[in-house]
């Protein structure tokens, strides 16, 4: 259950370094949001991750220190009871301290400024989200796991599940329920502060319904107060196309995949090249996953190669386009890099990108395949299977 502490020594170094590297002269930096605290210590305890540019890192944890003691390796945990407690403790503080913009709160800040003396704050989340996206042969390992119940769900087993007269909550329940079986933690994460249990799953026209995340997809969800899961009112019929777009995770770290099924006859055939053509470009963009292909440099190869036509509703739905193929992914289902423009840092080998053309379809829904592959220097390895989606069920 613990992360072993080579990993935990591992991460702490490499992102020394590539604090020295980009941010010179550095002298502390601290670590507050609970999915950064577990990737540097293994446990997601309540408390501040002093890291400084020599010395010792100290975890200081509010609670819960004896669970986090009981369940991390790190080597430096103490109990705090407030950031009082820090100042005590702990040598003069430099003026400036590097802080996750993204994720600590005003609130917070303020506390941390009642009693530690620093006076300003500058970003470290560009370096933070640099280390996690290379990943090691642990995490690697528990990445394949889950794609590994990805496949043999969304493969194997949802086919079977597809009955006329369910509605999109009890789909989504049944599923959910099979993941859990199969090994799915529960929950997926994203950055920031967001989680979800599953993801967008939907019938027909529902696939291409307006949402509030950065996704081509979309779901009608049950009500304007819980935008998500699906609606009860809406059932499969006959002809219905059938998009489920989750993600699975394992022991913290997650894969992203969507697989599509023509529910009892097929979609117009229109639809069905638009998906194959998808398809495509998805093998052709993981050809592409090679250590030292610039992320950018990809996108805009991919997105050059296709024509007017086929670029209306690509990625998207009318005016609701996503600027993006493709995205790291791993401790939250959104990292980076991405495959996008201004990425421009060369792919390493230990990436992971979930990579999702699709494209929606007036009347029908959104086609399209979603796949996570691992970085390599033969391109893409897939963690979730080889399916080219589009099932036929009957």
């Amino acid at each position: 259950m613990k992360v072993p502490r080579t990993e935990l020594d591992n991460r702490l170094n490499r992102f020394r370094a590539r604090m020295d590297k980009t941010q010179p002269g550095w002298d502390l930096a601290g670590i507050t949001g609970k999915i950064p605290l577990y990737y540097f210590t293994g446990t997601m305890q309540d408390g501040l991750l002093l890291i400084p540019q020599d010395g010792d890192a100290v975890f200081w944890v509010r609670q819960s220190y004896e669970r986090a003691a009981g369940e991390s390796l790190f080597p430096e945990i103490r109990k705090m009871r407030s950031y009082r407690d820090i100042a005590a403790g702990t040598r003069p503080l430099p003026s400036a301290i590097y802080l996750e913009t993204d994720l600590v709160t005003v609130s917070q800040l303020r506390r941390m400024q009642k009693h530690l003396p620093f006076t300003e704050v500058r970003s470290v989340d560009e370096q933070v989200s640099a280390v996690r996206a290379v990943k090691s042969r642990y995490e690697l390992s528990l990445m394949e796991h889950a794609g590994k119940i990805h496949r043999r769900v969304l493969e194997d087993q949802v086919p079977g599940m597809l009955t006329e007269g369910i509605d999109e909550i009890a789909f989504y329940s049944d599923l959910y329920s099979r993941m859990m079986k199969e090994g799915h933690q529960g929950i997926i994460r994203f950055g920031g502060f967001n989680e979800m249990v599953l993801g967008e799953i939907g019938f027909g026209t529902s696939t291409i319904c307006p949402v509030c995340v950065d996704t081509p997809g979309g779901v009608a969800g049950m009500h304007p107060s819980v935008p998500q899961m699906g609606n009860p009112e809406r059932k499969l019929r006959n002809g219905d196309l059938v998009v489920v777009d989750i993600g699975c995770g394992y022991k913290g770290y997650q894969t992203d995949k969507t697989q599509s099924y023509m529910f009892k006859k097929p979609i117009p055939h229109h639809a069905i090249e638009a998906h194959f053509r998808c398809v495509d470009i998805q093998d052709e963009l993981a050809s592409m996953l090679k250590p030292g292909a610039v992320p950018s440099e990809i996108y805009r190869t991919i997105m050059a190669g296709l024509e007017p036509a086929f670029l209306e509703n690509f990625m998207g739905f009318g005016e609701r386009r996503v600027k993006f193929l493709g995205h790291g992914i791993g401790l939250w289902i959104d990292e980076t890099p991405v495959i996008a423009e201004g990425f421009d840092e060369p792919l390493e080998e230990g990436m992971v990108i979930a990579l999702e053309p699709k494209k929606g379809i007036p009347a029908i829904g959104l086609v399209g395949i979603e796949n996570t592959f691992a970085v390599t220097p033969r391109g893409g390895r897939s963690l979730t299977g080889k399916s080219r989606g589009l099932v036929e069920v009957y």
